[in-house]
This record gives C-alpha cells, structure tokens and sequence, in this order.
C-alpha cells in the first residue's frame, strides 16, 4: 500500500513536465525542431534532463513496469529530437553523390586494381587459347549465351548478329530491365562471395574474363573485330567498370578478413564494409546505366563510329567523375 502511494505522488509531481516534454517531442517529430519557437527550443533539454532524473529515481525506487516503459520510451525519444540526425534525404543523396561514392571508390584503388588485372589476365588467356584452337570456344561461352555466335556461323550471319535485332521499343524496355536484373546478379554474387576469403570472387572474375576474350577471338578470326568493338563499346566499358567495381568491393571483404591485423577481425570487416557497401552500391548503379545502354542504346545505335563515341565517352566522364569528384 505505501509503495502504490509513493507511485501516485510521484507521477503527481512529475507527469505535467512529462507531459509538456511528450507534446514538444510529438510537434519536433511531425513538423522538425525548426518548426519549435525560441521558447519551446530552450525548454526542451531542461524538460528532458528533468524526465532522465525522473526515470532515474522512478528505476531506483522499483516503481512500476508500465511507468517505467513510458519514461524509456519518451526520453529516447526526446533524445533524438536534441541529438538525432537531421539531415534531410535529400542532403544525404547529393552528399552520397558529391564525394561519399568517389571517395570510397578511390580508397579501394587496389582493390579495382587487382580486379581489373584477373578480368585482363582471363581476356588474354581465352584469347589466345581460342585463336590457337577454336575447340576451346565452347569451353569458355556455353551454348546458351552464344546465341548463334560461334565458329559454325559465316561472317555474314556473325555481322547481321551486330544490326538492330528489335524496333519496338516497349520490348526493348524488357529487354534492358532483364539485363540489369542479370547483371547486377553477377556483380552481387562477386561482393558477396568476397566474404569467403575472395577466392570465388576471383574466380567469378576470371571467368567472365575468359567469355569475352573468346568472344573477341571468334569475331577477329572472322575479321570483324572493328564492329564487334562498337557492339560492345555501346555497353561494354560501363558494364565491365560495373563487374570490377562489385568484384573490387567483395576483395576488400575478404582482405578484412585475411589481413586484419592487431584489430579484432569483425571490427575491420565492419570498417571496411562501410565503404565496400558504399563501392557496391555505385556498381548498381552502374549495372542499370549498362542495361539500359544495352537494352535500348545498342539496338537503336547501328552506326560504329557512333558507337564508338558514346561508350568511350560514358567510360571517360566516369573515370573523370571517380578520380576527381569530392577530393575537397
């Protein structure tokens, strides 16, 4: 019975600035603190050191659980309304874009660097396995992704392959959102197997490396290495840069976990991971531009030399934008 007492002249004594407290909190979370005048500013800590002391006794004292819930509940509240985050969604998209993702990007150089040297070594080594022996073709590109591009079709079949395939542009729209779908699964597949000591990711790398190098040897073989360059350069410098950037960003997974040094191993994967999300996420991003460009781009460009531009020219304004966007 004394306790139950004790309770009620508590909350008598302290539930009009709890209240006070519960209505500036409620105003600062539907309409911002802006919203609150110069008085109501000046009265919200002193409201909320006053409800802290209050939970303080109200714990020391073992008062009820319900009371106790609601003083939790309106302090964390109140706190975030003096300390919380208030940057707007849109700040923090143009912050991402101004500096966070070219930042992150540069921080992983070696990372990019390493990626960029294993899909160069799989070109290369398809390339020339395929340019001594055809048989290999079907090794590197399974029939399902040739698309009757192989060493049974004429050059005639292999260059009409290089055209416009579909003016509808309803159904290219299909076509690109299915590209960027499939790509980007790739590029996820790298970030994520990078968990595993980045020994999938490399060889994930490798061997979309190796389709393109014997890609690349079955049209010059058939001396259509100039066209197949503008095909691929609609899309291809953009969606490789995609690949690298995902497979860069699962290496630096796995060397937080290989190389972690004297600090604890998850807490230089969580470092390292921040900015690894960071990597990935501009690689989605990169993969919807590539499947748009491939989608859309490709089958509506038929002139080479245009071709040529628009790809290369993408490729050189990204490398501009990552190298030298946000280093202030």
């Amino acid at each position: 019975m004394a306790l139950e007492l004790k309770s009620a002249e508590f909350r008598r004594e302290r539930e009009q600035t709890w209240r006070e407290l519960e209505g500036l909190v409620e105003r600062a979370e539907k309409n911002g603190v802006a919203s609150l005048d110069a008085a109501s500013l000046t009265r919200l800590p002193t409201l909320y050191r006053a409800t802290l002391s209050g939970l303080s006794v109200a714990r020391a004292i073992s008062l009820d659980a319900n009371l106790l819930s609601y003083l939790e509940a309106l302090s964390a509240r109140a706190y975030l309304s003096l300390y919380g985050v208030r940057e707007r969604p849109a700040a923090l998209l143009a912050a991402f874009f101004a500096w966070r993702l070219p930042a992150a990007v540069r921080g992983a150089w070696r990372e990019i660097a390493l990626a960029a040297v294993l899909m160069l070594a799989g070109i290369l080594t398809a390339w020339l396995l395929t340019m001594r022996d055809p048989g290999f073709y079907d090794s590197f590109v399974s029939p399902g992704l040739q698309g009757g591009r192989n060493f049974q079709a004429t050059v005639e079949q292999l260059r009409n392959s290089l055209g416009s395939h579909d003016d509808k542009v309803d159904r290219l729209g299909f076509f690109a959102a299915w590209l960027f779908s499939h790509n980007a699964q790739i590029g996820m597949m790298s970030f994520a197997l990078g968990f595993a000591l980045g020994v999938p990711t490399v060889l994930l790398l490798f061997y979309n490396g190796l389709m393109l190098g014997a890609f690349l040897a079955l049209f010059q073989a058939n001396g259509l290495l100039l066209p197949l360059g503008g095909w691929l350069s609609i899309h291809g410098p953009t969606e490789i840069t995609a690949l690298v950037l995902s497979a860069a960003g699962g290496l630096k997974l796995g060397g937080a976990v290989l190389f972690a040094g004297r600090e604890p191993r998850l807490v230089r994967l969580a470092r390292e991971g921040r900015d690894a999300a960071v990597v990935m996420m501009g690689a989605v991003l990169l993969f919807l531009l590539a499947g748009v460009l491939e989608g859309l781009g490709r089958q509506l460009i038929v002139d080479t030399a245009i071709r040529y531009l628009l790809g290369w020219g993408i490729f050189a304004s990204l490398l501009s934008y990552f190298l030298l966007k946000g280093r202030r």
